[in-house]
Order: structure tokens, then sequence, then C-alpha cells
């Protein structure tokens, strides 16, 4: 095992975890393009500025069941291979911060986050297939030279506390983007599971402004409604809800109610549409798959317009339902509501971020979308937001 694959560290350091990149661990999906098609999909994938606005492109152990215990080490391999073999110039990648880590049970705390910070830099800077991007220029730097970047967040500012100067700390340490609140409500704002009633707090709006002075890039993902509209009016930036989906398709916390989309999108912000198991699920296709994922697709963009959506998938290097089974008090609420549907065992043509922007560009194409389009909708949508975002 090799630090190029799972790290540098010194064995030795940590218990020891059997690792597998999970690299081909489902079929193909059988996205029946023709020959043209096919060639299309794959020169676009080859040539595209590709951005995923949520995913966690680390290596995870093979039992799943000692996922919890993994994360908690604070020493999570990047799946170096997985990314090379994606096609994806860059992801925004939430480290723990999703899995446990701000909410629940012994929450990720801000000495745990700054250490996260630093250790998954310091296995980037022993290879170079991987960077970090902390500017626009990064990412075209990384597409130049066919490298994948990965842009460091934070799924819920929780563990700032009540500092707003923790913000500027986390910016300085390569931090480029933040929630409001991981399903759980905080000193910022109502997370989706505590109902329709919270909003943004004054904090919350202290924080926000601090936000965007400082230069991070404001996600919505998972909070409630109210918040999410309510942090958008308070943006003086484009505001991003990086992994979510229709709420009007699907109706469960988890996803969002049209006010809420429109708000995002009148900030000029993007929304990414989330592939995370039995989510964005729509009545036309109540088994989860590419089709019920690329519904959500279809209806955000008739409801704000093609400019303002892209994809966040939030997929895994692991069986992703075995790990929210592991995480199971998190989840609680987020779909309770759902209406009966079959269960997957993973969600066929997005269940890793090997195989997500292939196979959507794919559908993209055999769907009769432009050049253009798709490399809006893949990164360029993105991109224009980070300019207004990021300093230059």
């Amino acid at each position: 095992m090799s630090y190029a694959s799972y790290g540098y560290l010194p064995e030795g350091e940590i218990p020891e975890f059997e690792l597998d990149a999970e690299l081909d661990r489902v079929p193909p999906y059988p996205l029946g393009l023709d020959e043209q098609q096919a060639r299309r999909a794959e020169r676009l994938l080859r040539e595209s500025l590709v951005i995923s606005l949520h995913d966690h492109p680390v290596v995870f152990p093979k039992d799943v069941a000692q996922i919890p215990a993994y994360n908690r080490t604070g020493r999570q391999r990047t799946a170096f291979e997985g990314l090379r073999r994606s096609g994806m110039t860059a992801v925004f990648d939430n480290m723990m911060d999703g899995t446990a880590c701000v909410s629940g049970h012994a929450p990720w705390r801000w000495d745990d986050v700054v250490t996260d910070l630093g250790m998954r830099q310091a296995d980037l800077a022993h290879q170079h297939d991987v960077v970090v991007a902390r500017s626009v220029d990064d990412i075209l730097r990384a597409h130049a030279n066919g490298t994948v970047a990965l842009v460091f967040g934070l799924e819920a500012a929780t563990p700032i506390e009540n500092e707003l100067d923790r913000l500027d700390v986390l910016f300085g340490l390569g931090l480029r983007q933040i929630g409001i609140a991981y399903s759980d409500s905080n000193a910022l704002g109502a997370g989706l599971v505590d109902g329709p009633d919270g909003g943004l707090t004054g904090f919350g709006r202290r924080a926000v402004a601090r936000m965007n002075a400082v230069g991070l890039a404001v996600d919505v993902s998972h909070s409630n409604d109210r918040t999410g509209i309510e942090t958008c009016a308070a943006s003086t930036a484009p505001v991003f809800m990086t992994h979510a989906g229709a709420r009007a398709l699907w109706d469960i916390p988890r996803l969002k109610g049209d006010p809420v989309l429109r708000a995002v999108a009148d900030t000029g912000g993007v929304i990414g549409i989330s592939a995370a198991p039995h989510t964005t699920i729509s009545t036309a296709h109540r088994e989860h798959s590419l089709e019920s994922v690329m519904d959500h697709f279809e209806y955000c963009a008739e409801l704000v317009g093609l400019d303002h959506v892209a994809f966040g998938p939030d997929t895994l290097f692991v069986d992703h339902v075995g790990l929210h089974r592991q995480f199971a008090h998190l989840l609680a609420g987020a779909t309770d509501s759902a209406p009966e549907h079959p269960r997957v065992p993973y969600v066929a043509g997005l269940e890793s971020p090997e195989e997500c922007f292939r196979n959507i560009i794919g559908w993209l194409v055999k769907h009769g979308y432009t050049d253009d389009e798709i490399q809006a909708v893949v990164g360029g949508n993105i991109l224009r937001a980070l300019r207004e975002i990021w300093p230059a």
C-alpha cells in the first residue's frame, strides 16, 4: 500500500482498517447510446470543465460497520485512483462533516475540523494528481493540467460555535464553502429536521455577511426552507444548494420547496441535484436511479432556468445504502414521510464518483441537450457563480 493510493501516514499510527477504493463495485449503467452518441459523450467528458458541487471522494473500510470508527481517527484517505477515473475537474469535498461530525452523538468540534483540514492537505501534498483549489484559477489550472482539484467545505457551520472570526480562520486554512446547518438546528439557523418555523438567527445573518466578505460560498442544502430563503435574502453573493432536489416531485423534508429553489436562483446561485439513496425519487420513477435523479434536474431547470442547475451527487466509493444504516440517527426525520417506494441496494447509474458524470453526460446527450447546455450544467454554471463569490 503506497501513499499515492491511500495516504502517506506510517503504518501503526492508527487502528488498522481494510480499505478498498471500491472501484467497479456495481455493474455499468445501460445508457443505451448509439455509437455516435457514445463518442460525443466521451468527448464532452474529456473536454468539459466538470465540477461536482458535493461528493465524498475518500476511501472507506470495506466493512461499513467500521466507518464511524474510521472517521473518528481523523485520517481519511483520498480516493486518488477513483478520482483519476472520474473525468471530474473539481469536487466540493465536505470531508467528514456530513457523517455524524456536526450533529448527533459526539459531534466534530472546532479542533477536530482544523485537524481534519490539515491532515487531508498533508496527504494531498505527497502526490501530484489531486490538488487543492482555493481559487477559480486553481480549478482552471487543474483542467489545463489534467489533474483533479478538491474544494474543501463543511456541511454546517456548527463548529464555529458563536465566533465569527473562525470563518476567517477556516478560509485561511483552505476552506472555500460552508453550510448553515446540518439537519439539526444550530446558532445560525434551523435544520431541515426541526420543522418549518425556525429561520436564520441574528448571529446567522452576521455569519452570512462575514462569509460574503471573506469569500466563503454559502450552502443551504441541509437547512429548512425558511432558513434557506432568509439566507438568500441576507447574502450579497450567489448562494449554493450543493446537494438537494425538488419536494414537488417527492414530498420529503430532505428535498426543497419551490420558493427556496427560486430564492437560490434569484441570488445568481446554483442548485446541485443530489443522488443520495432514497431521496431524489420521483413519482414517474419510484425506484431510485439516474432516471429519477434526472427528473429532479429537469424540474429544477424548468422552474429556475438551466443557468442555475448543476449536480452535487453526494456519492462515495463505498456502499452508500450501507453507510446510511450506520448513520441512521442523523437521517431520522429527513426521509420519514416518504411515500411507499422500492428500497434499492444502490442508486443505479449514480453509485460512485467514478461513474456519475460519465452517466450524467451520456443521459444529457441521449436526451438532446446541446454541447453548450451540457457544459453549463456540468461545471460552467458553478464556475460563473464562483467568480462572484471567491476573491479574484
